[in-house]
């Protein structure tokens, strides 16, 4: 699926990581410890959360007397906002993260988009974002972080800051499934507990860490990091 380790260390800077996934499959608190574990790695990394404002619609929605974004705006203005804000957000990250030569960890990435335009059913739309997201490039690693819909309609509700219908989740999870760019994500079971997925997705990125100076595979001059002792960052286990 991926170059071995060797075979990538060495190659291109590192430059950008992306996590994608259905809403409640742990994209955020996954890219917040991804970033901290490059930064302390040797590979500083900058967390960007590219959102596409629908969350903010339901709200905005809900306090207009309207059950959802879409019946506010309907389904093609939801996702045309949706596109266009999510398109700023990841060319500012990109800009931003070009200029301090710091490492993009990616909350969402253009997948999320057109799986989502999929999900809504808004088949015409996927092309037209295509061609506007076309400009950007293509992280060198993307996460699809993978949980059964049940448990992220579980999780959503316990947080209690927005809310999604199974139906929905269920045809997002199918739309990740489906996009050409599939066989490219690294695909992650994200049900597990958050301690363990965060070793798979650093395990999986210790190609793109400098050098390994010891027997435990961390660079020198790293500690662990916070929750994995005695496993290092670069040597994590699945």
């Amino acid at each position: 699926m991926s170059r071995s380790p060797q075979a990538r260390r060495g190659r291109a800077r590192l430059r950008a990581v992306a996590l994608i996934g259905i809403d409640g499959s742990g994209k955020t608190t996954q890219a917040h410890r991804l970033a901290d574990a490059l930064t302390a790695a040797g590979r500083p990394a900058t967390y960007h959360r590219n959102a596409g404002g629908r969350r903010w619609l339901g709200r905005l929605a809900h306090r207009l007397g309207r059950p959802d974004a879409q019946r506010l705006v309907g389904r093609s203005g939801m996702l045309a906002v949706e596109s266009v804000l999510r398109w700023l957000a990841i060319a500012v990250a990109l800009l931003s993260c070009l200029a301090t030569g710091r490492v993009a960890v990616m909350d969402r990435y253009s997948a999320c988009q057109y799986a989502s335009i999929r999900a809504h059913g808004g088949q015409r739309w996927e092309r037209l974002a295509r061609v506007g997201y076309r400009m950007f490039p293509r992280p060198q690693v993307t996460f699809l972080l993978t949980v059964d819909p049940a448990e992220a309609y579980r999780r959503i509700e316990q947080r209690g800051t927005d809310h999604e219908s199974m139906r929905y989740l269920t045809a997002a999870d199918t739309a990740y499934r489906t996009l050409p760019e599939y066989p490219t994500f690294v695909v992650v079971d994200a049900g597990r507990p958050p301690e363990e997925v965060s070793r798979q997705i650093q395990d999986h990125m210790a190609g793109w860490l400098p050098a390994a100076d010891g027997r435990d595979g961390r660079p020198a001059g790293v500690p662990p990091a916070p929750g994995t002792e005695p496993v290092a960052i670069g040597r994590l286990t699945a």
